[in-house]
């Protein structure tokens, strides 16, 4: 507890994006939010008042950060479960806990649990990747089992020569897809759950360049079912926090589980502006066993635009800035403090309206000016 305000101290795992605006949320809140980055220059480290430096893999430091803290989450899922699981011993609270969160870890783990509870996914194997690549029919996807994100880690294999040597892999079938979906719910060590409005992801090289809130054209029993199959993992795994079910969505209108975070995550950043209670509130709110926030939208349709980094050069990002705020004013600008680099997320706009198309046109456009300057 923080003696000066009364207020929960919440200690946040990982410097990036997902902290810095989680400390927005605790601003409002009127929490302190503890920030363990690896770098001064993180995201959140530049904004956060209370940054500790230090690993995500070193013990000492861990234990350190979460003295004082009434709770510790995550902004990635890299803490190796066996330190969350001695800390945790040692009687810190981390939230979600290491029981839940080896699934969000490791694809093999996550399908063969959820595979044996019956939970819908595409046919996969760990096994002879040939001998399925046969079976099912080539090309076929392969995932290394742990670390990939960002499409980092996810290959289309025409034949074995396009399987990476020497790492742990699962294969999955190429499923017939029609588009890709996420279910975001966040879950209380109470049992309380909320479940965010569906949305649709469209990805561009294996990277989320949008999302559509809620999904254009989902049938009100398809989005139901994807809310109900978030909320049933959220329950089974025993999550903590913030879950975000990504999903594929296939031709013959089925919905087959894709991958988990555990975590706030990129297909629920339109919240900040487009839903009642923002996914990092929520996060905050549910670690703390704190009633759940309304996640009504709060317009018809929301569109949030990833903005990738592009080329060295050229106008300054302050200079995009002013070009952008004078050709879409509407536009709600959200900037990581990340240096740039080609195709790395810097940042993401969110526009709100009636009208998906207009919505979609104005954030596509204010995202580019971000990313390759003024755009007549």
């Amino acid at each position: 507890m923080d003696t000066r305000t009364g207020l929960p101290v919440v200690g946040m795992v990982g410097g990036g994006q997902l902290a810095r605006m989680t400390h927005q949320a605790a601003i409002a809140l009127g929490q302190s939010l503890r920030v363990l980055a690896v770098s001064p220059d993180d995201g959140a480290a530049l904004v956060a008042a209370d940054v500790r430096i230090g690993r995500h893999d070193d013990v000492e430091a861990l234990r350190e950060f979460a003295k004082g803290c009434d709770v510790v989450t995550f902004d990635h899922e890299h803490v190796p479960g066996d330190l969350i699981r001695q800390l945790t011993g040692e009687g810190f609270n981390l939230l979600p806990g290491a029981d839940a969160l080896q699934y969000a870890q490791n694809k093999r783990a996550m399908r063969e649990h959820l595979g044996g509870l019956g939970f819908p996914m595409p046919r996969w194997t760990n096994g002879d990747v040939a001998a399925f690549g046969d079976e099912v029919g080539w090309p076929i996807i392969v995932k290394t089992a742990t670390g990939g994100y960002d499409g980092r880690g996810v290959f289309v294999a025409n034949s074995m020569a396009d399987v990476p040597p020497g790492v742990e892999v699962i294969a999955e079938e190429m499923v017939p897809l029609k588009r890709e979906l996420a279910a975001v719910v966040a879950r209380s060590p109470l049992g309380q759950v909320a479940a965010y409005p569906v949305v649709e992801t469209v990805q561009e090289g294996g990277i989320c360049v949008e999302v559509l809130a809620p999904a254009p054209g989902l049938d009100e029993d398809s989005a139901i079912a994807a809310q109900r199959l978030a909320i049933d993992i959220a329950t089974g795994l025993g999550v903590v926090g913030l879950l975000a079910v990504e999903l594929f969505e296939t031709t013959d209108g089925r919905l087959l589980i894709n991958e988990l975070a555990m975590r706030p995550h990129n297909s629920a950043h339109w919240t900040i502006e487009g839903a009642r209670t923002s996914q990092f509130e929520q996060h905050l709110r549910a670690v703390l066993d704190y009633p759940m926030g309304d996640t009504r939208l709060t317009a018809p349709v929301v569109v949030m635009a990833n903005v990738l980094g592009g080329e060295k050069g050229g106008m300054s990002i302050d200079e995009r800035l002013h070009h952008l705020f004078a050709e879409e004013p509407g536009a709600k600008v959200h900037l990581y403090g990340k240096q740039v680099r080609p195709g790395r997320k810097i940042g993401h706009v969110t526009v709100l309206g009636d009208d998906l198309d207009d919505c979609r046109r104005r954030a596509r456009r204010a995202a580019r000016i971000l990313e390759e300057g003024y755009q007549h």
